[in-house]
């Protein structure tokens, strides 16, 4: 498996890790002892459909356990309760496609996402406030979610995400659907997240991972096929390769060994 060790080259301690994780549905294995570390900063996921990028997604929410193996969260006991809890409230998460309530406006359904967190109650208005403001949607607080365009909704679910300053932060697919000129606004603004927290962004799009990741893996049938520096990936095929010619250089090569 090609990789590097962008940990020790950041000098990051691991904000999360998978250690070996195996995941399986019946018969189907999932993620194949899995491991991977996420410093701070922006670390991308590639992989087809299938390929188990979701499956780590829950893992590292909490929202469920390995089979076998270790998920490692901001240095906390996952055995026990109260840290999980603990933990949770330190996780930001804007799925592939998030739920609201139409009636809502912005800044309600932000400090409902800032409520469901554990944001302290006196914090509760700045830190919508700032949450919004980050995303540029504190001019539109007002309106009612079912009025917002779907560059907007997709503003407003960072702002959720964000709103209780997470460490780490998981975006299943954040540009899907944004035209080309939304999708720039949105790496600069994921560029910035990761100068704060851990970002882990989950996508198909490799223009997304040149323009925005500090580093990359690649999941091919619930295995790692790759770690390490967005450079390094583009560097797969030949000097002058892409991260698109990496990655299907990767596929080549697994859909070779099968």
């Amino acid at each position: 498996m090609p990789s590097e060790n962008t940990s020790a080259a950041t000098g990051s301690h691991p904000v999360a890790a998978a250690d070996t994780v195996t995941v399986r549905y019946g018969k189907l294995t999932a993620l194949d002892a899995v491991s991977l570390d996420f410093p701070l900063g922006v670390t991308g996921l590639l992989g087809p459909n299938g390929a188990g990028k979701s499956t780590l997604l829950s893992l590292l929410t909490t929202a469920r356990r390995p089979d076998s193996g270790a998920i490692r969260l901001l240095d906390a006991d996952l055995t026990d309760r109260r840290s999980v809890r603990r933990v949770r409230a330190r996780i930001g998460v804007l799925p592939q496609s998030f739920g609201h309530y139409p009636r809502f406006t912005v800044r309600e359904f932000t400090e409902y996402a800032a409520w469901l967190r554990k944001v302290p109650a006196r914090d509760r208005a700045a830190r919508v406030r700032e949450a919004l403001a980050l995303v540029r949607m504190d001019a539109h607080a007002d309106r009612r979610m079912r009025d917002l365009s779907g560059g907007m909704l997709r503003r407003v679910g960072i702002a959720q995400a964000v709103v209780n300053r997470p460490d780490l932060l998981l975006l299943d697919e954040p540009t899907v659907g944004l035209d080309p000129a939304q999708r720039v606004g949105f790496r600069t603004l994921i560029q910035e997240l990761g100068s704060r927290a851990a970002v882990v962004m989950s996508t198909h799009l490799a223009e997304d991972v040149a323009r925005t990741c500090d580093r990359v893996a690649v999941l091919l049938a619930g295995r790692v096929a790759f770690t390490g520096s967005v450079d390094a990936l583009c560097r797969l095929p030949g000097e002058d390769g892409t991260v698109e010619t990496g990655y299907l250089h990767l596929v080549g090569a697994e859909g070779a060994t099968a």
